[in-house]
Parts: C-alpha cells; sequence; structure tokens
C-alpha cells in the first residue's frame, strides 16, 4: 500500500482539490474518497491529510464551514473555492506533463 510519503511531491494537494471538484465533503470522507477510487492502493494518514487541509484552506483554495455528519457529530466539511478550482486545473495540467514524462522514460526500451 502506497503511504503518502511515497507520493511525488505536491500530489496529495491534486488528490484533495480533485475529490472537492465532485462536493463539499468532511475530511474522513475526502480521504476515504481518494482510497475508493484508488482500489485501497492510496491510504491517506489524518497526520497527512489535515495538516494539507488546513494549509489548502490557508492558501484560499478551499472554504469551510462546520456541519453535522450523518452519524450526528460535528465535522469540518471543506470545498473548493473559485481559487482553488484554478488551482485544480494548473494542477491538472502539471500532472499531465510530468505523468506523461515518467511515462517516456519508463517505456523507453533498454540499450
Amino acid at each position: 500500500m502506497s503511504r503518502p510519503s511515497d507520493l511525488i511531491q505536491g500530489t496529495l494537494d491534486l488528490l484533495i482539490l480533485k475529490t472537492l471538484a465532485l462536493g463539499p465533503r468532511h475530511g474522513w470522507a475526502i480521504g476515504r474518497r481518494i482510497q475508493q477510487i484508488s482500489g485501497d492502493v492510496l491510504q491517506i494518514t489524518q497526520g497527512s491529510l489535515y495538516p494539507a487541509l488546513h494549509r489548502l484552506e490557508q492558501q484560499g483554495w478551499l472554504k469551510s464551514e462546520w456541519i453535522t455528519t450523518e452519524t450526528g457529530r460535528e465535522a469540518k466539511a471543506y470545498a473548493l473555492s473559485a481559487a482553488g478550482r484554478r488551482q485544480l486545473a494548473k494542477e491538472l495540467d502539471q500532472w499531465e506533463r510530468l505523468s506523461a514524462a515518467i511515462q517516456l522514460v519508463v517505456q523507453e526500451e533498454r540499450a
């Protein structure tokens, strides 16, 4: 299983922003959604997720509000801000360039 430290630097931000593009979620639901979509390959620990959410909120890419969850607990729900949507587009472009370049190197025939 991958750990956040196994991810390319900056990938966690992209995963969070992309997950929130689907709609607002609280922290646990963000981590769970990433895990589900990745087929349980990516498991983001709370120690990585919550500092990243706080940092993204301070950068103005996320907005938040306190909600009552389905289980009756209070939780902070996060959503993309307008700046967050713009940042997501930038991050997706950067990811596509990076992953294409890595793919070229990985698929290069051995000499």
